[in-house]
């Protein structure tokens, strides 16, 4: 005999295919699986980031960040306040 869960994932199961059709399915599964691949790798690096982070705790201020991180793309630091540094550096991004 089926029970209560059972005729609620049947009635999921018929919503979604009258919502959908049988023919996009196969694609939202597609991109479920996607986003749950890239869910878990970004929750590994996460994991990572944070061992490393324990291990080296960070002595540099944000100030010796910003310089660093301006110089290793290219931007003069000479002159520049750390907001016309923070600027320059997003607009490199982009």
């Amino acid at each position: 005999m089926i029970s209560g869960g059972e005729w609620v994932l049947i009635g999921v199961i018929a919503i979604v295919l009258i919502l959908w059709g049988p023919k996009k399915i196969p694609e939202l599964a597609k991109a479920f699986g996607t986003a749950k691949g890239e869910f878990d790798l970004a929750g590994k690096e996460f994991e990572k980031a944070a061992k490393l982070g324990a291990e080296k705790p960070e002595t540099r201020t944000s100030e010796e960040i910003l310089i660093d991180t301006a110089k290793k793309l290219g931007i003069e630091t000479e002159g520049k306040t750390m907001e016309e540094l923070s600027q320059e550096i997003l607009e490199k991004g982009k």
